[in-house]
């Protein structure tokens, strides 16, 4: 056998012949995505800006649009879940990367329970963490009842108030946070942190100058996820949320619902849908700045 019959035998065999399996297997999570997620948003769409008119027709019309953003209440309960995202976001990043810093550098055997607690809220379904928020926090809850049993005065309960969301959505979002996090501080070598330590770096610093660069793709991940999925919740925010002002999610339900308003509903879900897209960029722009060369 020459080099030239060894070399050819040893090449990878094309692959163009695969290509048509390749596009098959892709195009059937590829029509799902398009027929429930990118239809509905564009019927949507469509349904909010083609307004049917008074002699049987259809027109073009931001009318819905001019209402919701001139609505002192709708934009009362915009600014909310702007509050409450914003809120969520930072506290997730104060409470859970001092988790992954430990969790990551950590080897004593306590970081095993630190992990599953930190994992356990994956596994309890937010109707059960409400229940138990108002059960402990509540009003005449356990907190209430230890505080009267040593004497000392109730508390006043989050319960109800902006802040019950946010205790329920920082808690809710902690495994997803963690483990994002967690994977990114896999990038960072322990020979780097050596490398700093030897110089002279102290812990903050590199945690400035060496943990962080390397992790902020992850961080920016982890507060996209984080966003979007509170920013459009439910459950937590009807149960634990004031009446008025509301997030948008009971907000939409509600004038659906109650109200028997499809159109302005679309529309809230519309404006909601394009806040959640200028969060999604970060995601975007995160993956596409990694798969740069």
């Amino acid at each position: 056998m020459t080099t030239e019959t060894a070399g050819a035998a040893l090449a990878p065999a094309p692959t163009q012949g695969r290509r048509p399996i390749g596009l098959l297997l892709v195009a059937v999570p590829v029509f799902l995505v398009v027929w429930l997620v990118i239809w509905p948003i564009i019927s949507a769409v469509i349904q909010t800006l083609w307004m049917p008119t008074d002699n049987g027709g259809h027109a073009f019309s931001v009318e819905t649009y001019k209402f919701f953003f001139s609505d002192a209440y709708s934009l009362g309960n915009l600014s909310l879940t702007l509050w409450t995202t914003g809120v969520c976001a930072v506290l997730l990043l104060v409470v859970c990367l001092p988790i992954a810093l430990y969790l990551r550098f950590s080897d004593s055997k306590v970081s095993a329970y630190v992990q599953g607690l930190a994992i356990f809220p994956m596994f309890v379904p937010s109707i059960i963490l409400a229940f138990a928020f108002i059960r402990v926090l509540g009003p005449n809850g356990a907190t209430d009842l230890l505080l009267n049993a040593v004497g000392l005065p109730k508390i006043k309960s989050p319960y109800l108030t902006p802040w019950g969301p946010v205790i329920g959505l920082v808690w809710d979002n902690i495994p997803l946070t963690v483990l994002i996090l967690l994977a990114g501080l896999g990038n960072v070598s322990n020979q780097s942190i050596e490398a700093a330590r030897d110089v002279g770096a102290g812990r903050l610093a590199v945690l400035w100058y060496i943990i962080l660069p390397r992790i902020s793709n992850s961080i920016l991940v982890a507060i996209s996820f984080a966003v979007l999925g509170i920013f459009s919740a439910f459950t937590l925010p009807y149960i634990l949320g004031p009446a008025a002002p509301e997030m948008m999610g009971p907000f939409m339900q509600r004038t659906f619902r109650d109200l028997y308003d499809p159109t302005n509903a679309i529309t809230q879900a519309v404006v909601t849908f394009g806040f959640c897209i200028l969060f999604g960029l970060f995601y975007v722009r995160s993956v596409a700045r990694n798969r740069t060369p």
